[in-house]
């Protein structure tokens, strides 16, 4: 089992304390230097790829610009060695005035206390499509 460095699911709770604060400085201090992050949107079937603190960073700046008044609703977290899984809904008005409510979902890496990879999945709301 992969060595987390004593992650709990309190940490994981931290994390998304400082998402509903829009706290970047706070998010970032989680993440080890080559943390990956794989938002749920994006041009390719894992969403959009952003690789090391400061690609993540600017992403994270960028989705509280696009997402003004984002906020994660948790629904239960667990972690396991150095894996996690975070359940949520999140709510909030795009910059483009399009309303959100998505229920989703975060997998977790850690390694020695530090986020290394984050991968997030939300359910995407359609039409039928059959």
């Amino acid at each position: 089992m992969a060595d987390g460095g004593g992650v709990t699911v309190a940490t994981v709770g931290a994390i998304v304390d400082a998402f509903n604060r829009h706290d970047v400085d706070a998010i970032m201090g989680y993440c080890a230097d080559d943390v990956v992050w794989l938002m749920a949107r994006g041009p390719d079937a894992w969403g959009r790829r952003f690789e090391g603190a400061r690609a993540v960073r600017e992403a994270l700046a960028e989705r509280f610009r696009s997402i003004p008044d984002a906020h994660w609703q948790d629904r239960g977290s667990w972690v396991s060695g150095g894996f996690g899984v975070s359940e949520w809904t999140l709510t909030g008005t795009t910059a483009k005035g399009e309303k959100l409510e998505v229920l989703g979902c975060d997998l977790w890496r850690f390694r020695d206390g530090k986020v290394i990879v984050k991968d997030t999945y939300w359910k995407h709301i359609e039409e039928d499509f059959t």
